[in-house]
């Protein structure tokens, strides 16, 4: 039976505190899951969001898919209405999708109490629902929410729900641990106990966890390891409370752990690219330490683990990164020994291997700077520069001298602050005085320079602050402390670049960052 791997990002994943997809959002994201190969797209729910219809209409003729099938999601018929008569269950037809997946009551408790009615009525609004739309050519999954609860309650009645589902010609009974509170364990024991009692073959059944214990995708996994053969998730693990299972962490787990070839040949590879724009579309920070698709997945911190790098990544890497579209880091710390260093140097382009005595002087400014409360694990640029200072051919000229800077703070009458600096430095032989205002002291610091350089270096038009974060250093207090500033710094080209600087005044250590990053990024400019 063919494994099927089911998205449902823009319905429950929607479900996301802070997440509002508009219609086009959700057209550009069902692109990007159809490009990693998922086998179905759940699109929402037509006739109870006008959103979701409005997506299912415009899908018709706005979504090319290559991989996927686009799925309505609805209830069954409600009790004591025909099918024929119910409109919740016509709009499911009108979606016109393929596939249709309904959610029904699989806990006895949930029925009574919630839903109002009787254990037999519930068990006859699934099959008549089920028939209505496979008689209308539809394939139908069954979701069966609060399934694991309800079977722990009363495993007979819901083994009656899926009993019922099956048997009325569902392609798959779903299995939701709807609350999310189920470890692994319990969830292979049930779906033991539930084929044993009904004799139906696992790869009838499918599995959609949420992540309220943190093992949604370890319950995944373990019930496609007990023969489920159909997995629900989100991309990223979006939705409600903690989220569901991560799609990017479930397929990736099973593809290359467990040797399934769950997605189309060459797909696993776009999972990175898939994941960060889908978290751009819905407005949220990627996270780092993600597994498989975070920037930190594969970054490597401690100077043991770079020498075993150095002899093969795969000692510290549990998979090639490449083979989910991410790549290595060595991160550069105080913890940073040669191996480190080198490895550190070969990722920038640097051939710092082939001159031991500038790599033994490159460890040890690190290790030093390090101390003094510098960090170059998110500052590259600045690594950079010091390492081609260490080298032959040497770190690239400051494009000026500086003889001083000023800045002022002025509070005004009408409780406007405006910050004023002015800047004189020296290009060759030629002195230049600058002076602008900013919206704080390093702003107009970073537009006076710029001021300054801008008719001897024209390409600092196409530069731009894109970040700017400070950090009282551990170990120093109050307002005489030390301060380690990171500067982002983009340009028109879609790069961007990170310098670090350190000082006690927090301008001075601003205006190192600055310094180091205009150093760079000219010199990028130019070669």
């Amino acid at each position: 039976m063919t494994f099927q791997v089911y998205d449902t990002t823009l319905r429950d994943g929607a479900q996301r505190e802070g997440v509002s997809y508009s219609v086009v959002d959700k057209l550009a994201v069902a692109r990007l899951l159809d490009e990693f190969g998922v086998g179905f797209i759940e699109g929402g729910w037509p006739g109870a969001v006008p959103k979701d219809t409005e997506f299912f209409r415009r899908a018709r003729t706005d979504l090319d898919l290559n991989h996927a099938v686009l799925v309505a999601f609805g209830a069954t018929r409600r009790a004591g209405l025909g099918v024929d008569n119910d409109p919740q269950v016509h709009s499911l037809l009108a979606a016109e999708t393929p596939v249709v997946t309904l959610v029904a009551k699989a806990d006895l408790r949930h029925v009574q109490r919630a839903l109002r009615t009787t254990a037999d009525e519930n068990l006859a609004m699934i099959h008549d629902t089920v028939t209505y739309l496979v008689a209308e050519g539809r394939r139908v999954f069954v979701d069966g929410e609060h399934f694991f609860d309800g079977y722990r309650d009363n495993p007979t009645y819901a083994s009656s729900v899926v009993e019922a589902a099956l048997a009325a010609g569902a392609e798959r009974f779903v299995l939701c641990d709807t609350n999310g509170g189920m470890l692994p364990s319990q969830v292979t024991a049930v779906i033991a106990d539930l084929t044993a009692r009904l004799g139906v073959a696992p790869e009838q059944l499918g599995i959609h966890g949420q992540d309220d214990t943190a093992c949604a995708v370890a319950n995944t996994i373990a019930a496609v390891e007990a023969g489920v053969r159909h997995v629900q998730g989100t991309a990223n693990g979006y939705g409600e409370r903690p989220g569901n299972a991560d799609l990017f962490a479930v397929v990736a787990n099973l593809q290359l752990k467990l040797g399934l070839p769950v997605l189309p040949a060459g797909c696993l590879e776009r999972m990175v690219r898939v994941s960060r724009g889908i978290a751009d579309i819905a407005n949220i920070a990627p996270d780092d330490h993600q597994a498989y698709v975070g920037a930190a997945a594969f970054a490597h911190k401690a100077g043991l683990h770079a020498s075993a790098i150095k002899v093969d990544p795969l000692f510290y890497n549990h998979v090639d990164p490449q083979a989910v579209g991410n790549h290595m880091r060595i991160l550069v710390t105080e913890m940073a020994g040669r191996a480190s260093i080198e490895l550190k140097s070969r990722e920038l382009g640097l051939a710092l291997a082939d001159h031991p005595e500038a790599l033994n002087r490159v460890t040890k400014r690190v290790k030093d700077l390090e101390a003094a409360g510098w960090s170059f694990e998110a500052a590259d640029a600045s690594f950079e520069l010091l390492v081609r200072s260490e080298l032959p051919d040497g770190a690239p000229a400051r494009p000026f001298t500086l003889e001083s800077y000023r800045i002022l703070v002025e509070h005004r009458e009408d409780n406007a602050v405006v910050s004023e600096a002015t800047v004189k430095i020296r290009i060759g032989g030629e002195r230049m005085i600058a002076t602008a205002e900013g919206n704080g002291p390093v702003n107009a610091l970073d537009e006076a320079l710029r001021v300054g350089l801008a008719r001897h270096y024209p390409e600092l038009r196409d530069f731009e602050l894109a970040d700017y974060k400070v950090r009282i250093l551990e170990g120093s207090h109050g307002t005489g402390a030390v301060t380690r500033v990171l500067v982002e710094t983009a340009d028109g080209a879609g790069r961007d670049w990170t310098t670090v600087g350190v000082h006690p005044n927090v301008v001075e250590a601003s205006w190192g960052a600055l310094v180091d990053a205009l150093t760079y990024g000219l010199d990028r400019a130019r070669t």
